[in-house]
């Protein structure tokens, strides 16, 4: 009975803590109270490794403070270009948006720049081919922050650039989270750290889990050059990205080349992510150097982690969704949205906005590809088109908003992205880039198969009720 009663006083307990932590996103606390509901000594564990907030950790003290920031951009300073007013964007779309130019330069702390050239990068082959002839070219130094780095074909050709760039006396520096590169081998990590390559894993599975802060991944995809050259999106490396996986086929993805005063915006985030892993602060001139380059285009990088005072990338998407007019095209592999982005997403189709959006035809995750597919039928009922993309695994992360902007990176249109993971975006404000990636997902609609309302609402009643569980677990997937 003393057992019994011991352990009802902790459920209780437990309830109550959730409660109590998590007022700030109920469905987060819904799928937490569901989890302990359903296995209440599991869901006590979990949530003590999981659900910790990522504020209260000790690492937090290794963060950049503001000084130290402060000195951080300081080196850019009259380097760049900023951009303050729709006229300057070089955009004629952004005529009378006063008001979206503020809302983006207010999400991250970074601003919007004006002097930059885009290169998009549609697939892993044209994409890794233009990181290592970049990487080859290196003088000073190359930069690389990946959440997935594998020892495998590929991942040897970096290897390779890497540790002879290394010898040649160019400062190497690779950052890996330490959950998706966990299979790293040690041979693989020992070549590269004998050649003089600095290595360090974001928040290591063993002290994550020790320090409750498991949860919390680095999902950002960076490369610098030099300080001159930038790479951003949704490619990590690996074999698999090349389509060379069998189960999953060709792997269709969008990675960015980026040059001018971006780049200076993926440095400052690449050394404070190395700051918190490595526990060293990089702050030197030559991480900055002048660039010069005369394109003329318009960006933003918004990054976003649980680190930050706003929910970027959810203020990013939710922000520019509200902003549409005419189209809302998005490819997305995992769409877990939080109810604001349901309610933006029907709010557009209300008002005559063109909203399309392309999923995996073939899921790499079951789980979160159910909890997915549990959003659709709301969403079609209010007007949204959902297809699936059926020539192999649809990985790109990138949304086209009327003519005026379109966003590429590391940011899944899901919970976890907006809430759990380091993640970083680039926010594109040039004309023709937006046209090349509209025409982009326009071909990627002749791959895919329109999902059908009707056909939709008709799945079986267990395949209703198994996505309805996933829906419920959805904020922690």
């Amino acid at each position: 009975m003393i057992i019994i009663v011991t352990l009802l006083g902790l459920f209780v307990l437990q309830t109550a803590a959730i409660l109590l932590l998590e007022y700030r996103r109920p469905q987060r606390a819904l799928a937490w109270l569901f989890l302990s509901f359903c296995c209440p000594p599991a869901g006590l564990a979990l949530y003590y490794f999981l659900g910790r907030d990522y504020w209260q950790s000790r690492r937090i003290s290794r963060r950049c403070t503001p000084a130290k920031r402060r000195e951080i951009r300081a080196h850019v300073s009259g380097k760049i270009r900023m951009v303050r007013k729709p006229e300057e964007c070089g955009n004629p779309a952004f005529a009378g948006r006063e008001e979206l130019i503020r809302m983006l330069s207010g999400l991250s702390g970074m601003k919007i720049t004006g002097r930059n050239h885009c290169r998009v990068l549609p697939n892993a082959g044209v994409a890794y081919d233009a990181m290592l002839e970049a990487m080859e070219a290196a003088r000073e130094h190359i930069h690389l922050e990946f959440y997935i780095f594998r020892d495998d074909e590929i991942g040897e050709q970096f290897q390779d650039v890497l540790t002879r760039k290394a010898r040649q006396g160019v400062k190497v520096r690779l950052l890996c989270d330490g959950l998706g590169s966990h299979s790293l081998g040690k041979r693989f990590i020992r070549t590269l750290k004998h050649a003089g390559v600095e290595m360090h894993f974001f928040l290591p599975p063993l002290i994550s889990l020790l320090e409750r802060r498991f949860n919390y991944r680095n999902h950002r995809k960076i490369i610098v050059v030099d300080g001159l050259v930038g790479f951003t999106g949704g490619m990590n490396v690996g074999d698999d990205y090349l389509g060379k996986d069998p189960k999953m086929g060709y792997w269709r993805d969008t990675h960015l080349q980026l040059e001018g005063d971006a780049v200076y915006d993926l440095q400052d985030v690449f050394l404070k992510d190395w700051k918190l892993a490595a526990g060293e602060l990089l702050s030197h001139p030559r991480f900055f150097p002048e660039h010069h380059c005369t394109g003329e285009e318009a960006a933003l990088i918004v990054a976003s982690g649980p680190d930050g005072a706003i929910d970027a990338s959810q203020g990013m998407f939710f922000g520019s969704l509200c902003a549409a007019r005419r189209r809302i095209w998005i490819t997305s592999p995992y769409f877990i949205p939080d109810p604001a982005i349901c309610r933006a997403l029907k709010n557009a189709v209300l008002g005559g906005v063109d909203v399309r959006i392309i999923i995996p035809g073939k899921p790499d995750n079951k789980l979160v590809y159910a909890a997915s597919l549990s959003y659709l039928e709301n969403l079609q009922d209010a007007g949204v088109k959902f297809y699936r993309y059926t020539a192999g695994f649809m990985h790109a992360k990138v949304m086209i908003i009327d003519d005026l902007l379109a966003a590429a990176g590391s940011a899944n249109l899901d919970m976890r992205s907006f809430y759990s993971n380091f993640e970083l975006s680039a926010v594109l404000l040039a004309p023709g880039t937006v046209a090349g990636l509209a025409d982009a997902f326009e071909k990627d609609l002749k791959h895919s198969e329109f999902i059908d309302p009707d056909k939709f609402m008709r799945r079986g009643r267990n395949v209703k009720l198994i996505q309805g569980l996933c829906q419920l677990l959805s904020p922690l997937l």
